[in-house]
């Protein structure tokens, strides 16, 4: 009788159709029960986790495009109370599953990746501004000049929120569409960072949800050892739900300038003497300064920013063509009515006595908004070509400014001008120390100048490892030379090494502070700090 039985063909393809969605959805996601305690599913915030394969395939990739690891579970927040009830249960647990914030997913390591646990979209905050929700952006323009910014905001949020009010945040980073609380977690530095300091010398009070699931308010002067240990802390002593950020009055326009040497001794000499002026109320300081690189490959512009006018783009060739590496030193200059006839003849007067190339000049004016979002426009015409979402095997370096000129003949003009592989920007500047705090977790050289370079590949998915095995050469150059380097977000795979990037005394307070606020080592598993992360 069995074989007389016959499936009706509509029937078999709408059997064959389930079976087929079910088996992709095995495939994809993992369920939740199999991988996170039943009290978390049975929680208040049970209805905001997700683990289908979109959540899952987002949360399990970064800006770099080299590492990949799935969550268990995507914690979508409608209010900080959330995410403090998240890391509760996983405290509590007998065996406490690893979380890790996620704002734009920046990093390019994995650093916001966890592996089994779950991921917190921060930006899910941003949804729910109010009735308990994140609190977006709120201006403070009395006698004490702030705003209190939701960790998950995106730094041209701020900006946009406290132009209204005349005001801005005087530190940045290049790029502004990066969350708050995540520039806050590694430094945020730019080409302010001479003269204001980096983001994090920029703030007078967070909100910290720690690794017990306790939201902490702490200051400089209030529950101080969180406040220092969050900043600069890669995550590992809580998540920033909010911070109350430095503001001053807002410039109108700027003064952009680019000149360009050949000699790098020169540069760096002029440089160091330009961010030498750093004094916040001196008004011949400048306000901005970084340098870059220029090799033969095609346009002196870059994918961050077109500056160079295109008539002068074959002589500027030209002179890399000749000498192989031409260095870019890039400064600016704010100002507003009141400074407008003033700040060409101080600008003359900085530039008296520099040595860049003679007729290598080149000058621009622009609003405020258009210099600090400078960057942005480089991201959507790389979005438009699909070049945007690739691997970027990236190095950032600290290093003292008594070696940067052994890195300049160690580094640039004997392994990346030689190796000729370089694609994307290679910025080279200093800073200074003293506008950083020793009391926050991030590390910096000794000296009290040090130049910050970052080696910004963008490459294809098959040849990644190329630009990989370039940035363990100059790694390994630099230990062989003696050059104590730092790296600035920092990919380290082993303990051993990550008590050289900090130093033993440094790493003491590190590792103490992790045991008060994170006893479990709950957080941020990705930067692969504690062994069992």
């Amino acid at each position: 009788m069995a074989e007389n039985f016959q499936i009706p063909t509509y029937n078999l393809l709408f059997f064959l159709f389930i079976i087929s969605r079910m088996t992709s959805t095995i495939g994809n996601s993992k369920p939740l029960n199999m991988l996170l305690p039943h009290k978390l599913q049975t929680s208040d915030i049970s209805d905001k986790l997700r683990a289908d394969p979109t959540a899952i395939d987002s949360a399990s990739s970064d800006y770099g495009h080299i590492v990949k690891q799935d969550p268990a579970a995507v914690l979508f927040p409608s209010t900080t109370q959330d995410i403090a009830a998240l890391i509760k249960v996983a405290y509590h647990s007998s065996v406490p599953f690893s979380v890790a914030a996620r704002g734009r997913g920046h990093s390019v390591r994995g650093q916001a990746m966890v592996r089994d646990g779950v991921v917190v979209e921060m930006l899910s905050l941003k949804s729910h501004q109010g009735g308990g929700g994140a609190g977006g952006v709120v201006v403070s323009a009395g006698s004490h000049l702030y705003a209190d910014v939701g960790g998950e905001q995106l730094w041209i949020d701020v900006l946009n929120a406290t132009l209204g009010h005349g005001l801005a945040p005087p530190s940045w980073t290049d790029y502004l569409y990066l969350t708050v609380g995540g520039t806050l977690s590694n430094a945020g530095i730019s080409g302010q960072t001479f003269r204001y300091g980096p983001q994090i010398s920029n703030v007078y009070e967070l909100d910290v949800v720690t690794g017990k699931g306790e939201l902490v308010t702490c200051s400089a002067y209030k529950n101080s050892d969180l406040f220092n240990a969050v900043l600069g802390g890669l995550g590992q002593f809580g998540i920033i739900t909010r911070a109350r950020i430095a503001l001053e009055p807002a410039p109108k326009r700027v003064k952009w300038v680019r000149m360009l040497y050949s000699d790098f001794s020169s540069f760096t000499r002029d440089q160091e003497f330009l961010i030498s002026i750093n004094g916040r109320g001196q008004k011949q300081a400048l306000d901005f300064l970084e340098g870059s690189l220029l090799m033969d490959q095609g346009s002196p512009d870059n994918w961050r920013s077109s500056f160079f006018p295109l008539s002068d783009h074959s002589r500027i060739i030209s002179q890399i063509t000749g000498h192989g590496i031409i260095y870019c030193l890039e400064v600016a200059k704010y100002y507003d009515e009141h400074t407008q006839n003033t700040v060409d003849e101080e600008l003359q007067q900085l530039f008296r006595g520099l040595s860049f190339l003679n007729g290598f000049m080149f000058k621009r004016d622009v609003s405020y908004v258009e210099f600090l979002d400078r960057v942005r426009s480089g991201e959507l015409k790389l979005e438009s070509q699909g070049l945007w979402e690739v691997p970027h095997p990236w190095l950032n370096l600290f290093l003292p400014k008594s070696r940067i000129l052994d890195f300049n003949v160690g580094v640039f003009k004997d392994i990346v001008l030689k190796s000729n592989i370089t694609t994307g920007p290679v910025l080279v500047y200093p800073m200074n120390r003293n506008k950083w705090d020793d009391r926050m977790s991030a590390v910096i050289p000794d000296e009290d100048v040090f130049y910050t370079v970052g080696f910004l590949h963008s490459s294809g998915f098959d040849d990644w490892k190329a630009f990989d095995d370039q940035n363990k050469e100059i790694l390994k150059f630099c230990d062989n030379a003696g050059i104590e380097v730092k790296q600035y977000l920092p990919h380290h795979t082993t303990k051993e090494d990550w008590i050289e990037h900090f130093g033993s005394s440094r790493w003491k307070t590190f590792s103490e502070r992790k045991a008060q606020f994170d006893p479990k080592m709950i957080l941020s598993p990705g930067q692969r700090i504690f062994s069992n992360n």
